[in-house]
């Protein structure tokens, strides 16, 4: 009788409640029992937080792809790049011949205080031996992050010092920047990349602005391509600094939200002048916000390829373990009234691969293959040009991704990261050498090529390293491994701008843009910007 009551602990009722009509305490009653039931009687010992934590992931996916859990932990590490710092040494790093190897000291922090170079090896932390045992990334990051005030200690191996050099590095908050280059690509027409929409972005974004302005830029391209997106805020700040008056910049709207408009409300800092917004596949959510104001108001051009689509409003919502949720609370529309976001009805896995898919589907090569039905075409507010939602931003003119000098051998070498490894060698094996061969940056950049010799000697580091070359392939693809070499060894000599000065020459849709400007491509579109 005592199994028999284990095993049915009481007459079954017919449930006369239907899943509609449950409330959310219900549930939370309903899962809080069954929670108990496998904590008291489950017939091995289960990890409870464990499975609580798989249930709600699973029940967040059922919601949408964005709406995501994160332990306390995960949490804290989520933030750090839309908080804009970190507590940490201030260093970027590769792992090199099993050696932590410094690409460059973060400007401002502690280690370029102390005076910690690019080129330096990390053998040694706090007395342990850290060369050649297998470190990892995370291993680097464990042992070198922690909080502000606390000390480090790095024996440091420095090209030309015979003896370990110490350092004791207090850590420090360390910035986090969102804006990877800001510079002058002609006489005037300006470029800005945002790689992040922070807390701290806009401030570095209005110093960009000032700073180009005094170097006579007329023109402005503002580079979202690969901008996965972050605070709303921000892209609502950005969008001000384009739109005059009180224009719309974007609306939210959810089941338990009214719908709330926000508007234009300064003058901004580039309210006059022609502006071109670089937009690609990964371009998403805040820079979406942003070059659909920019596109709904035809205050500039946008070019590129259709965006990711990601049109919902996510809200931090803690729970009670300090653990919490990022759950979609609303739906944001452009000023034209368009909701970008792509269909999810089949899953977080099909919503996540669809963006590889446009590949295979050709899209990244020609528009004809995107379906675009009347019932998702809106129109721009002032010259009243057909745009679409539904599933990105599209451009106004589209770039397809360039192959020109792909090739599998190029491809390995991009793999295993081989131009950014063989530069920092090279320049750290004789920096001074390095920075004595051209007389500035600007020289660098203009003027730096390989001899037959230096590319011959990479090469050889290429194949040393295990890579197949086919010769034919190398042949194709040397203009871009020569450019991705020179942006890499310009990053070790001088700082990263140099690297997004040079690298600019590979990025086809901001060539495109520059031709647009400076061709009669941008008058013939007939925008407004005229007017703002």
């Amino acid at each position: 009788m005592l199994l028999m009551a284990l095993l049915v602990p009481g007459p079954l009722r017919a449930q006369t409640d239907t899943p509609e009509d449950m409330t959310p305490q219900e549930a939370a009653q309903k899962f809080g029992t069954l929670m108990r039931y496998i904590g008291q009687l489950y017939v091995d010992s289960v990890n409870v937080q464990e499975l609580a934590e798989q249930a709600i992931v699973k029940m967040l996916e059922n919601l949408d792809p964005h709406s995501v859990y994160f332990s306390a932990e995960e949490l804290r590490q989520a933030d750090e790049p839309l908080n804009g710092n970190f507590d940490g040494i201030g260093v970027q790093f590769n792992i090199f011949k099993d050696t932590i190897m410094v690409v460059s000291p973060i400007s401002g922090g502690p280690s370029e205080r102390l005076g910690i170079r690019s080129g330096d090896r990390f053998v040694e932390v706090d007395g342990d031996n850290v060369a050649g045992i297998g470190i990892t990334n995370k291993d680097v990051m464990k042992l070198l992050k922690g909080p502000k005030g606390t000390v480090v200690q790095v024996g440091v191996k420095r090209v030309g010092e015979p003896e370990l050099i110490t350092f004791d590095i207090v850590r420090d908050k360390i910035p986090i920047y969102s804006i990877d280059a800001a510079h002058m690509v002609d006489d005037k027409v300006g470029y800005i990349k945002v790689s992040r929409f922070a807390k701290t972005t806009m401030n570095e974004f209005r110093e960009a602005l000032v700073d180009l302005k005094d170097e006579g830029m007329k023109d402005l391209v503002l580079d979202l391509q690969g901008n996965g997106g972050g605070m709303l805020r921000t892209a609502i700040a950005m969008s001000d600094e384009f739109l005059s008056g009180d224009k719309l910049i974007v609306y939210t709207e959810g089941r338990a939200f009214e719908r709330e408009n926000t508007y234009a409300q300064y003058k901004g800092l580039f309210e006059k002048g022609r502006l071109v917004v670089l937009i690609d596949e990964a371009s998403a959510s805040a820079s979406e916000i942003v070059s659909g104001a920019v596109q709904d108001w035809d205050r500039g051009l946008v070019m590129g390829r259709r965006s990711f689509g990601k049109g919902l409003v996510q809200r931090p919502m803690r729970l009670p373990d300090g653990s919490a949720v990022r759950l979609t609370v609303q739906k944001y529309f452009t000023p034209a009234g368009r909701c970008i976001q792509k269909p999810y009805d089949d899953g977080v896995e099909a919503y996540r691969k669809e963006k590889f898919e446009r590949y295979e589907r050709g899209e990244l090569l020609s528009l004809d293959s995107l379906e675009l039905p009347d019932s998702l075409m809106h129109q721009t507010r002032i010259q009243g040009r057909p745009v679409y939602g539904g599933g990105g931003i599209l451009p106004d003119l589209f770039v397809p991704i360039d192959t020109a000098y792909n090739s599998p051998t190029f491809s390995r070498i991009l793999r295993k990261g081989l131009c950014s490894r063989y530069a920092l060698t090279e320049v750290d094996a004789d920096r001074d050498a390095w920075e004595a061969r051209h007389l500035s940056e600007d020289h660098f950049v203009e003027d730096m090529a390989f001899n037959q010799e230096e590319i011959a000697a990479f090469k050889a580091f290429v194949l040393e390293e295990g890579v197949t070359v086919d010769d034919a392939e190398w042949t194709r693809s040397l203009p871009a491994i020569e450019m991705r070499l020179k942006a890499f060894y310009g990053r070790n000599i001088y700082n990263n701008r140099t690297f997004y000065r040079v690298i600019g020459g590979l990025n086809e849709t901001l060539q495109e843009a520059i031709g647009v400007l400076n061709g009669g491509t941008f008058k013939s579109v007939n925008l407004a910007h005229k007017t703002f």
